[in-house]
């Protein structure tokens, strides 16, 4: 089956009425301050049965938090995950991608914090809450694990819900997720898709299997357009072995870093033949394996290439200095091509704007970068 380009909006934070696009805007605009504070649990609440949706719940709502940035526009609000006792949480880039401070709440008590490091390509961030102690930190799973129909539940604050749980199915994996705000700047990914419900507010919160681990973090929900911004049963979500990756890099070193391929490309609208390289970079991993210009990738290990943006994504989803096995064609020959994965600082996602639905330069959105901030190596 081939796969799709989803084109879809952060599931972001929300305040004032605005959605995402108002408040993405706001918090790249205008810093202010922000807390966490961890979702209450229903009184009287008592033990479920292993293996349910409420065992689920339970088990993750402690370990969820909410991110409430105040600005001079009113409040805007996401969610995170707590990754350690002593105040290390996960989230998305683009819910702490303006705030200076974040604070934590704990019944009355607030202890200032500040966002960490990030990663803008994955759409990852890790913000340490300082003072904290005492967190339940959550327990994360395995993503490659899961089957397309195997139950999971959201947890976040859609549309500032604190605390709201949703339930749903995994509806399928290696979607090429793009998203992109108001200023240009794009991410693409490979993605969990889910039908369970998800809205402004739910971004960075927890997607969990019924054993309560951790298997994806809420990130973008294709939405009906125009004033129908909510859910529709179309959910993104950023596969936890990815996000595990990143978040232990930017802890361990203080940054994350991405892998490079080393080759140009052109989107095509309507493109499900592969993705053809146009040029290969000298020196680059890709130049290494042999591949050249006019190569067509059409599979990254077992997953299917339908065009460019679904080759970003599935390189995007490696390590650096990991071997991915592409399949190949030229001329209606077949070929296998080992390529080691090079890697550079994930510094930057793109800044270019908008230039449409196809054409080329390596982004999805026409012209410019790449959303990945040049992450195959070559210059556009």
């Amino acid at each position: 089956m081939a796969t799709i380009v989803v084109t879809a909006v952060i599931a972001g934070l929300v305040g004032g009425g605005a959605g995402f696009g108002g408040a993405y805007a706001l918090l790249g605009d205008n810093p202010g301050s922000t807390s966490l504070s961890s979702a209450p649990q229903g009184a009287g609440s008592v033990d479920a049965a292993p293996g349910s949706v409420t065992a689920a719940a339970q088990a993750v709502l402690p370990s969820t938090v909410d991110i409430r940035a105040t600005l001079a526009q009113g409040e805007a609000e996401g969610s995170g995950v707590v990754l350690t006792a002593n105040g290390d949480i996960l989230t998305n880039n683009h819910v702490v991608a303006a705030p200076r401070a974040v604070g934590h709440h704990a019944g009355r008590q607030r202890a200032p914090g500040h966002r960490r490091r990030t990663s803008p390509s994955y759409d990852i961030a890790v913000i340490r809450v300082q003072g904290a102690s005492g967190l339940t930190p959550s327990t994360l799973g395995d993503s490659s694990s899961l089957q397309v129909g195997q139950p999971v539940v959201a947890i976040g604050s859609p549309r500032g819900l604190t605390g709201t749980v949703t339930t749903g199915i995994v509806s399928a994996f290696d979607r090429t997720v793009t998203v992109q705000g108001e200023d240009g700047q794009a991410v693409v990914y490979n993605g969990l898709q889910t039908d369970a419900p998800i809205n402004q507010g739910n971004s960075g919160g927890p997607l969990v299997n019924l054993e309560g681990q951790v298997v994806g973090i809420n990130s973008a929900i294709e939405t009906a357009g125009g004033q129908n911004s909510g859910s529709i049963g179309l959910g993104f979500a950023i596969p936890i072995d990815q996000a595990k990756r990143v978040a232990e890099e930017i802890m361990n070193t203080g940054a994350a870093t991405k892998p490079v391929l080393g080759v140009q490309g052109s989107i095509a609208a309507g493109s499900e033949d592969g993705a053809q390289i146009a040029a290969v970079q000298p020196g680059s991993p890709a130049e290494t394996a042999g591949l050249q210009a006019g190569d067509v990738v059409t599979k990254v290990g077992d997953a299917p290439v339908a065009d460019f943006a679904d080759l970003m994504a599935r390189v995007g989803a490696h390590a650096p200095g990991e071997q991915v096995t592409l399949t190949v064609t030229n001329g209606g020959a077949e070929r296998t091509v080992n390529v080691t994965l090079g890697s550079q600082p994930d510094e930057a996602a793109t800044t270019s704007p908008s230039g449409g639905g196809s054409g080329g330069g390596g982004t999805p959105f026409g012209g410019g970068q790449s959303p990945f901030g040049n992450p195959f190596g070559g210059g556009n």
